[in-house]
C-alpha cells in the first residue's frame, strides 16, 4: 500500500522509507513557530528543561500578533518575554510592531514556509501552510520548547480523508464557503486526527488565498492537518519569496484513504456558520432576518489581499448600515500597504469602516471589537464558540468577506449577489 502526501513528508523528515497510519515517529522540523501568547509559556518550559541554546536561529519564527500593539500590561509583559528571548538567541524571524502580521498570513508571504516543509506551531491554525504542500500542524507550548531546542517533534502518523474537488466556484463564493460547507457536512469531529487531503480537477480553480483559507479551518473539522498538491499556482506564489529549494511530494496512486468525499464547487453557495459551532452551517440567504451589530473582516483565515479586494468590491461607493460597526483588519503590513496603494483604505473609510493595524484582535476576544451581552457579529474568522469574541451571551456568525461586507451594508446577514 502506498503513502498519502502527508505520510510521504513525515517519512522523509523522520528518515524512514515508509510510515503507516498510527505509527509513532520522531521527525525533523523545518520551522518552529510561536506567537505572543504561546511563546512565553514555551520560553518558561525551555528554561525549566535546562536548555541554553536553540537548534537553529534561522528555523524559529516568533510573531507578535494576538495582542500587539499591546493592549494592557499583561500583554506588554508577554511581548517583552518574546523580545528578550528573540534577542538573546538571535532569532532571525522575529516580527514585532512595524513589520508584524498575523502569523499564518505572514510566514507564507515572507517565504519562511514553503513546499515540502514539516512545520510545528504553538497555535492550532498552523495547519494553514498545507496550502503550500507542506505538513503543518499545531502543537502545545511544551512541544514548541522542545522543538526550539532540538529541531525535532514526535507525531502519530495520521490517516487521511481525500476531498475530490471538481468544478468552479461562482463569483460570490470563495474558499471560505467551501470549507464551511465541508465542515457543515462532516462535523467538527468529522476528520478527527486525520489529514484532509484536497485533490481533483477543481483545485486548479482555487487561488492560493482560497487554499490558505481552506487549510486554515481544517482544524475546525478536528483534522491533524490540511494539504493541497503543489501545482503551477503554488509555484507561482512561492517564486521570489523563499531561498529554499522547493520539494514536491505527491500521493501514491495506491495511497490508502479512510474515505473519499466529492465536492462539486459549482454547487457551493454563500454559506454561514451559525452560533455556536463551525458545523452549524446554513446558506446565507436563509438568514436574512438576523440583525447584526458588528462585522469583522480579517484574521488568519480571511485577512489576505484577495479578502481585502472582495470587501472593497462590495463596499466601494456605499455606506455601512446605521448602527453597524465594521472593523477591517489586513493580515500583514504588506496587505495593509497594498490596501493604501490601491485606494481601498480610503474606500473603507468612506464606507464608514475602521481599519486596524494587523492583529488577531477580536477573533479570540482580545481587543479591537469585543462584543457585549446580546450583540451579534458576522465575522470572517474561524471560530464562533460561546464567548469567543466577548460576552458569553453574544453571538458570532462566520462567513466569507463578500457575505460579511454585504451584511454590513444591509444591517442583516445578506448574500452578496453582485453589482
Amino acid at each position: 500500500m502506498g503513502m498519502t502526501m502527508t505520510q510521504k513528508i513525515l517519512a522523509k523528515h523522520s528518515g524512514l522509507d515508509k510510515v503507516v497510519q498510527g505509527q509513532l515517529i520522531n521527525a525533523k522540523v523545518d520551522i518552529v513557530l510561536g506567537n505572543d501568547i504561546t511563546t512565553p509559556v514555551a520560553v518558561n518550559e525551555f528554561r525549566k528543561a535546562g536548555f541554553e541554546s536553540v537548534f537553529d536561529k534561522d528555523k524559529i519564527a516568533i510573531v507578535l500578533d494576538h495582542f500587539v500593539p499591546n493592549k494592557d500590561i499583561k500583554a506588554a509583559e508577554q511581548s517583552k518575554t518574546c523580545r528578550e528571548f528573540a534577542c538573546l538567541h538571535c532569532i532571525e524571524h522575529f516580527y514585532d510592531v512595524g513589520k508584524m502580521g498575523i502569523e499564518h498570513a505572514l510566514l507564507p508571504e515572507q517565504g519562511i514556509v514553503t513546499t515540502g516543509d514539516c512545520v510545528i506551531g504553538a497555535d492550532s491554525h498552523t495547519c494553514t501552510y498545507g496550502a503550500l504542500g507542506a505538513f503543518a500542524t499545531g502543537v502545545g507550548s511544551t512541544d514548541m520548547a522542545a522543538g526550539m531546542a532540538t529541531g525535532m517533534a514526535w507525531f502519530k502518523v495520521p490517516g487521511a480523508i481525500k476531498f475530490n474537488l471538481t468544478g468552479k466556484l461562482s463569483e460570490n463564493c470563495s474558499g471560505k464557503d467551501v470549507i464551511l460547507k465541508i465542515i457543515g457536512d462532516i462535523g467538527v469531529d468529522g476528520a478527527l486526527y486525520k489529514s484532509m487531503e484536497f485533490t481533483g480537477e477543481g483545485v486548479k480553480n482555487l487561488s492560493m488565498d482560497d487554499r490558505f483559507c481552506i487549510c486554515n479551518m481544517a482544524i475546525e473539522a478536528g483534522a491533524k492537518n490540511g494539504i493541497f498538491p503543489v501545482d503551477d499556482i503554488t509555484m507561482e506564489y512561492i517564486k521570489g519569496r523563499s531561498n529554499k529549494e522547493p520539494v514536491i511530494y505527491k500521493a501514491d496512486d495506491d495511497a490508502e484513504y479512510e474515505k473519499v468525499i466529492d465536492v462539486d464547487l459549482n454547487k457551493i453557495v454563500p454559506t454561514v456558520a451559525c452560533p455556536h459551532l463551525p458545523e452549524n452551517t446554513k446558506p446565507a440567504k436563509c438568514l436574512s432576518d438576523v440583525k447584526i451589530d458588528q462585522v469583522v473582516i480579517g484574521s488568519c483565515t480571511n485577512g489576505r489581499i484577495e479578502d481585502m479586494k472582495a470587501a472593497y468590491e462590495v463596499l466601494k461607493g456605499k455606506h455601512i448600515a446605521k448602527g453597524v460597526r465594521c472593523i477591517i483588519i489586513p493580515a500583514t503590513m504588506q496587505v495593509l500597504r497594498e490596501c493604501v496603494e490601491n485606494g481601498w483604505y480610503t474606500a473603507f473609510l468612506d464606507a464608514g469602516a475602521v481599519v486596524s493595524t494587523p492583529t488577531c484582535g477580536p477573533c479570540l476576544g482580545g481587543y479591537m471589537g469585543i462584543l457585549a451581552s446580546g450583540e451579534v457579529c458576522i465575522a470572517t474568522t474561524n471560530r464562533n464558540f460561546v464567548g469567543r469574541m466577548g460576552h458569553i451571551d453574544s453571538k458570532i456568525y462566520l462567513s466569507s468577506p463578500k457575505t460579511a461586507a454585504a451584511s454590513a451594508l444591509a444591517g442583516y446577514i445578506t448574500e452578496y449577489e453582485g453589482e
